[in-house]
């Protein structure tokens, strides 16, 4: 049975190089399942206006294991509707910093 630990298995050959977009650090409310699998279920960010957003209802299209400069991570391809409009972004957890970003633009 996979744990929590196996969560941040990526084989060290394999290196995604630097997130590419434009970074928000995100507060995310998350399930870990029993079986050790990330759920992100919603998250709030600054956005440019300097308010605080919160994004709902996010649609997970896909989820891969990443190394970003070698840091194990995992990256959550989504699409949710943020301040009246449609978006596709990523999410990025990265697991020994237990750390959530929002990748939006170039690739996202």
């Amino acid at each position: 049975m996979a744990g929590f630990a196996d969560a941040s298995k990526v084989p060290d050959g394999i290196d995604s190089g630097i997130p590419k977009g434009k970074m928000y650090h995100i507060a995310c409310n998350t399930w870990f399942t029993s079986s050790g699998e990330i759920m992100p279920l919603s998250f709030k960010f600054e956005g440019m206006d300097g308010m605080i957003h919160r994004v709902g209802d996010l649609k997970i299209e896909y989820v891969e294991d990443k190394r970003f400069s070698g840091i194990s991570s995992k990256e959550f391809c989504c699409k949710a509707i943020i301040g009246g409009i449609l978006h596709e972004f990523k999410l990025i957890f990265f697991c020994e910093a237990c750390k959530w970003v929002m990748m939006i633009g170039e690739e996202a």
